[in-house]
């Protein structure tokens, strides 16, 4: 930056100094005029002239010097400079006229060539600085990539968290760098490329950062768009140029961040594809191809869409190896909660644990996020320390949006907008296996949404049962069935709700083989864009009879899950009630506490029991009965105290109902049930779209 402003600066004075050379040129004598005379007006100088009062007159074009009798001398400016000269005359006064000046041949050159000298300057100054700055002035078809020597980041696998298998493969790649002899003992041969695959925000580029910083090697880092320009072949010259300049620095580590914009299938799209494009990626392949096999040059190149890349990319001998970076589960999100808090002061009452329990599909950017979000909370309060109440509402922000409390709504609506998150949270809670309500909120957050209903897991999932699915429909159908019983009437609240409920279904008809009409096929092609080489519509290979019966078997899906909401809701009445009339007062309702309203035992109290059951089965099985009863009575003892509301005799029942692997029935309420911790699926939020 400061060598563009230092060229800047040198032209621009340049300019000015050649401007005023032209100006010396062309008036030599104009500094020099009007200095030490009288300005004297035009008719101040007629009634001179007619008194006699003038000896001597110059004439110059428009300016008219001269010399009273007296011996001053003067200066006016006259408009008439043709007949003025023999009216003075008549007078007796002696004129001179002034010939014109003659340019030189000097200016005259600089006056037609300065123009055109600067237009050319101008542009190759421009065409010099996009091409590089510090190569030549037409230096396409150099290589973009940065170069990091002594310069690397600092970044460690220390810093990294969350995806350990991806750095046990990369660990790999940089003990190979640096002890080559090592594999060469044993036959080994080094992946020539390391593609890494993951969702956005997973830490892809910060392990390829990370392998930088670890490896004492040089290391060239480069975006795949860096390739591409609007002059056909430059990106394949860019190509060649990277690689050999690697090859220079040998052994190194080259990495392109987002290599789907070069590496794209080759022949995509509706025109037959992108030439340019399509040549850097055989310059690519060909490089690739080219490594000697004692090349120490190794490829590690990131994308978030694998499925587009070309497949003679991914093959054998290119990309040996790929590393899937994945989503953390439970335990990669709390280190990296640690990585992150490890300058942040924070409040001893902050458990990571339950930070990483609530934050399920969270990414390590998205935790980045939360933790930064927390910080600006903390600072915003005048605290010293991130406290969990930052945390809490951090996770709502980075879910749901900022809070809009300056959003004026009615009371009627305030009071639709309760219902209808009560009727989600009852439905969540009486269903068995649903995951637990954690949050319920008639606060506006974010862009359309008027209220929110959050359930977290408390472990990660991979599998979903189609009983579990048909509960997450009747839990988004909840709010609307809430609306009706209490109202008689529906509004467009449940938009969001009724579209993810209608997907589900769709899904588990037509993508999931769970319907017993049709049987365990898989109906229909997935609908991709058209960029992407392939289809530009739908493939329907089913016929419209089949279309019919897919449209009423999620008919009845949806109808089932309805009437099984509306089932829940009109028994518990007068909890729905109970629920909405504690939200209006509150506007926000933790979990903890829409359990201690329905009469459940805490989650926290379920979650030691659960787990003194764990550890019991994990001692000698001679001793495991009477253990677990030990465990059951410190979990009841531990309900007591915690819950005061609930009997000892009933918190022990709780207890030892969960240890026996049964579902606990609420106290108070015979015919409700507690949620089963642990519950699959992702984190639910029920939205309330306006129209």
């Amino acid at each position: 930056m400061k060598k563009i402003s230092k060229n800047v600066g040198m032209y621009l004075v340049l300019i000015v100094l050649v401007v005023s050379l032209v100006n010396i040129f062309l008036n030599p004598d104009g500094s020099k005029k009007s200095q030490g005379r009288e300005t004297l007006s035009y008719s101040g100088f007629l009634k001179e002239l007619d008194a006699g009062g003038v000896s001597k007159v110059t004439i110059d074009h428009d300016e008219l010097t001269g010399v009273l009798k007296n011996g001053k001398e003067f200066v006016t400016y006259i408009l008439d400079s043709a007949t003025l000269p023999s009216v003075v005359a008549e007078k007796g006064v002696e004129v001179e006229i002034v010939p014109p000046p003659k340019n030189s041949w000097i200016a005259a050159l600089l006056t037609s060539l300065l123009p055109t000298l600067l237009l050319i300057g101008v542009w190759i100054y421009f065409i010099y600085n996009m091409q590089g700055g510090g190569g030549k002035v037409m230096g396409f078809a150099k290589s973009k990539a940065k170069l990091f020597l002594d310069n690397r980041p600092k970044v460690t696998f220390n810093d990294v968290a969350g995806c350990d298998e991806a750095k046990e493969e990369l660990v790999e790649v940089v003990q190979f760098l640096k002890d080559p002899a090592k594999f060469a003992r044993v036959g080994a041969r080094i992946p020539r490329g390391v593609l890494l695959l993951g969702a956005p925000g997973t830490g892809k580029t910060l392990i390829s950062r990370a392998v930088a910083g670890e490896a004492d090697v040089p290391f060239f880092s480069i975006s795949g768009s860096d390739f591409v320009e609007m002059f056909v072949g430059v990106g394949a010259a860019r190509v060649r140029d990277l690689f050999e300049q690697a090859r220079k620095y040998q052994p190194c580590i080259i990495f392109i961040d987002e290599i789907d914009a070069v590496g794209r299938h080759r022949g995509a799209g509706l025109g037959g594809g992108h030439d340019e494009r399509e040549q850097t990626l055989n310059q690519l392949l060909v490089e690739m191809d080219g490594f000697d096999a004692g090349s120490g040059i190794i490829l590690i190149a990131a994308t978030n869409r694998p499925d587009i890349l070309d497949p003679a990319l991914l093959r054998p001998g290119r990309f040996d190896r790929q590393v899937v970076v994945d989503r953390p589960d439970v335990n990669g999100r709390r280190d990296i909660l640690k990585v992150h808090l490890r300058e942040k002061k924070v409040e001893d009452d902050v458990d990571l644990d339950v930070l990483a329990r609530r934050t399920p599909g969270f990414v390590g950017a998205d935790l980045a996020n939360l933790v930064n979000e927390a910080a600006l909370l903390a600072a915003r309060r005048d605290k010293t320390k991130l406290g969990m109440p930052e945390f809490e509402e951090a996770i709502d922000r980075v879910i749901a949006g900022p809070e809009r409390k300056s959003r004026i709504i009615s009371k009627k609506e305030r009071e639709i907008i309760a219902y209808h998150e009560a009727g989600h949270a009852l439905v969540a809670s009486k269903i068995k296996g649903a995951d637990p309500v954690h949050k319920i909120s008639i606060i506006p957050r974010g862009h359309m949404a008027l209220g929110y209903t959050l359930q977290l897991p408390e472990e990660d999932r991979f599998l979903i049962s189609r009983q579990e699915l048909s509960d997450q429909i009747t839990v988004l159908l909840g709010g609307r069935v809430a609306e009706m019983i209490c109202f008689g009437d529906v509004t467009t609240g449940a938009s969001n709700d009724l579209e993810r409920a209608t997907q589900i279904a769709r899904q588990m008809v037509t993508q999931y083989g769970m319907s017993d009409k049709l049987g365990l096929v898989t109906l229909g092609r997935k609908q991709h864009e058209v960029f992407l080489g392939h289809d530009i519509v739908d493939d329907r290979n089913y016929s419209e009879d089949v279309a019919h019966t897919i449209d009423l078997e999620i008919r009845a899906i949806v109808d089932a899950a309805m009437n099984k909401a509306k089932e829940i809701l009109t028994e518990n009445r007068d909890r729905l009630e109970q629920i909405t009339k504690l939200l209006l007062e509150k506007e926000i309702l933790e979990g903890d506490e829409l359990d201690e309203l329905l009469g459940y035992p805490k989650k926290e109290i379920v979650r030691k029991a659960a787990s003194a059951k764990e550890k019991a089965e994990v001692e000698d099985n001679s001793e495991s009965d009477g253990e677990e009863r030990e465990e059951a009575g410190a979990a009841a003892e531990t309900a007591s105290q915690e819950s005061p509301s609930m009997p000892d005799e009933e918190a022990e029942s709780a207890a030892e109902t969960i240890l026996s692997g049964e579902k606990a029935e609420k106290p108070s309420d015979p015919d409700a049930e507690v949620p089963e911790s642990g519950a699959p699926g992702d984190s639910q939020e029920s939205e309330d779209a306006a129209n």
